[in-house]
């Protein structure tokens, strides 16, 4: 599987987010301690959103670990909304169009998880992209497949009615085929201004994911750590796993749910597949 984190707030160097928490991404993709995998070094890319109206991607096939050129942007790119993933591949091929986030226009999107059985769903399910969506595609996965079926039911207009549409979909086809427990996933989406984060799989066990406290509530829980003055109190972070073990710094998302950031705001919803009519 992969790990993935989202930051918003503050703008900050990547290198703040990335490299220096104590349990960071880049510590993730060698030692996880929550996924499926403790290795994620099948790629990684980080998306961000900065000057411009498209937001900046960076993507490659080796380990982030060793990757020269991702620590030297990392110290000198700054942004206010960054979505970041290392990458265990679960069959496809490694290669850069099918490294996390992928793009479409203002909108990144990265997955953590798998269709189960994917070849022999792959090809319904490509039949069901928008015809004027497909020749966007550039990749193999089954996470830039469900990105471009949300964007067929309708992401930019409603992201978790579209994330709703797309599950029911791939359950429905998968029933067909005779596939159980099709869906796992937790899945991160954004256009610039709010996040969308979600935690789900038909067999409601669904991969960790982890959001970060409101900054008030740390700065009272650990006046002694003062970076906590310095992000402003919209800041937040949602992980696939925690970035170090500082008490009451992180929740768990619960199971089946959506998660909404925007401004500071959390609310979180509950998620549940839309079959097709």
């Amino acid at each position: 599987m992969c790990r993935w984190l989202v930051y918003s707030g503050s703008p900050l160097l990547l290198e703040e987010i990335l490299y220096k928490p104590v349990h960071s991404l880049i510590d993730q993709s060698r030692h996880a301690r929550l996924g499926v995998d403790t290795t994620n070094g099948d790629g990684f890319g980080v998306g961000w959103y900065g000057v411009g109206e498209v937001p900046g991607l960076f993507r490659a096939v080796g380990p982030a670990w060793s990757d020269r050129n991702l620590h030297e942007l990392a110290a000198h790119v700054s942004s206010p909304l960054l979505l970041a993933h290392v990458r265990s591949s679960t069959g496809t091929a490694v290669q850069q169009t099918n490294c996390h986030p992928f793009r479409f226009g203002r909108w990144l999107w990265m997955h953590n998880g798998s269709i189960a059985r994917f070849a022999t769903l792959k090809r319904d399910l490509m039949l069901a992209v928008d015809a004027e969506l497909f020749p966007a595609m550039e990749g193999s996965t089954d996470s830039e497949l469900m990105f471009f079926l949300a964007l067929t039911f309708g992401l930019r207009d409603d992201p978790p009615r579209a994330v709703a549409r797309m599950v029911g979909l791939v359950e429905a086809v998968a029933s067909r085929h005779q596939v159980a427990e099709p869906v796992q996933m937790t899945v991160a989406t954004s256009d610039g201004s709010t996040v969308w984060a979600f935690r789900y799989s038909t067999r409601h066990e669904s991969r960790s994911l982890f959001y970060s406290t409101e900054i008030r509530s740390l700065r009272l829980l650990h006046p002694e750590i003062p970076a906590l003055r310095l992000i402003s109190d919209e800041s937040r972070m949602i992980v696939s796993e925690p970035l170090g073990d500082l008490p009451g710094a992180w929740n768990e998302v619960p199971e089946s749910t959506c998660s909404v950031v925007a401004g500071g705001e959390d609310l979180i919803h509950a998620f549940h597949p839309e079959p097709p009519a």
